[in-house]
């Protein structure tokens, strides 16, 4: 089979051919229909990410595809024949015609559900829903994100009314504030206006935010601090600055905030089986709509490389969906 390999952290891709391996107990095959790019695959890419696999390696997080071989064990057979969303494990991942996967890590994708929204059900869609679950079981009526304008926080941008809660949308370019008014956001704020930090203030304060969920890191971690109530906490989930997360001491020590952190790997691994299965069923119907996935560019495996540096450098146009 054709595949995408990663020979060194920080190096390039190289196109190369590998053997499609034969499953064991519990595993399964998987033919790949499609994989998007995430900014979590480049951080994997960078050998930044929280999971550091032997190398070389084939690369991606998430996929869906059509079982084609199953080895024993009662649900990799009932698994045989269905089109499933697969989640890589410690080896390859999906950057390839096929997949070998322990069967635990497939979810049978319905009826309804495209095989193109499918692949991408999990990083963004089941991120979103989960942040927004836990606001408002927290107890919060509004929150904070930067950056809004990523696929995931147009996702929280359409779920908000669902969830019951007012979102202060942060964005760094006036597009960006466009795009998210047509979702029909009302609180939005650019980070490179001059008073973007009084206004932030301003209104968080207004709208009662002591919540706020940063993925750019940097200093936008401290900024969000900055401007949340005493007892405010951020909690970071991404690094699209590559950078660490700067912000003042006296805001933990003297306001009694708190800065945590969100991996979904980390806590999908909390769950049984039976729980990532009733996640799936919630989001998937919603992948036509509320948690829909733009994509930009649709690119066999040999042209990847280049659509990945091309995503790279601007995220917000759409995903780029790899097609073996």
């Amino acid at each position: 089979m054709s595949a995408l390999e990663l020979p060194a952290y920080d190096a390039p891709l190289r196109l190369v051919e590998k053997p499609v391996r034969r499953p064991g107990p519990g595993q399964v095959v998987v033919r790949i229909a499609a994989s998007p790019v995430n900014p979590s695959d480049l951080t994997f890419l960078r050998g930044l990410y929280g999971t550091r696999k032997p190398l070389p390696v084939v690369p991606g997080i998430e996929a869906s595809g059509t079982v084609v071989a199953a080895g024993p064990g009662l649900y990799p057979r009932l698994l045989l024949g269905r089109r499933v969303s697969v989640i890589a494990g410690d080896g390859d991942g999906p950057w390839a015609e096929y997949m070998l996967s322990p069967a635990m890590r497939c979810l049978p994708l319905i009826k309804s559900v495209t095989l193109e929204q499918g692949a991408m059900q999990t990083v963004n869609p089941w991120t979103a829903w989960i942040l927004l679950d836990q606001a408002r079981r927290g107890g919060h009526r509004a929150i904070a994100h930067a950056p809004a304008a990523s696929a995931l926080g147009q996702m929280m941008a359409r779920l908000q009314r669902r969830f019951g809660l007012t979102i202060l949308h942060i964005v760094r370019r006036e597009s960006q504030s466009e795009l998210l008014r047509g979702l029909g956001a009302e609180h939005i704020l650019n980070s490179t206006d001059p008073d973007f930090d009084v206004q932030l203030r301003e209104r968080a304060h207004r709208l009662g935010v002591r919540l706020a969920y940063d993925a750019v890191a940097g200093d936008m971690t401290g900024r969000l601090l900055d401007a949340l109530p005493r007892h405010g906490r951020v909690v970071v989930y991404g690094s699209i600055a590559i950078e660490p997360s700067r912000l003042n001491p006296g805001n933990l020590i003297f306001r009694d905030q708190r800065v945590e952190g969100f991996w979904l790997t980390s806590w999908a691994a909390r769950r049984n089986p039976l729980q990532l299965l009733r996640l799936s069923l919630s989001v998937q119907p919603l992948l036509a709509s509320d948690l829909q996935t733009t994509i930009a560019a649709r690119v066999p495996l040999v042209e990847a490389p280049a659509a990945i540096e091309r995503y790279a450098a601007n995220m917000t146009k759409g995903k780029v969906l790899i097609v073996p």
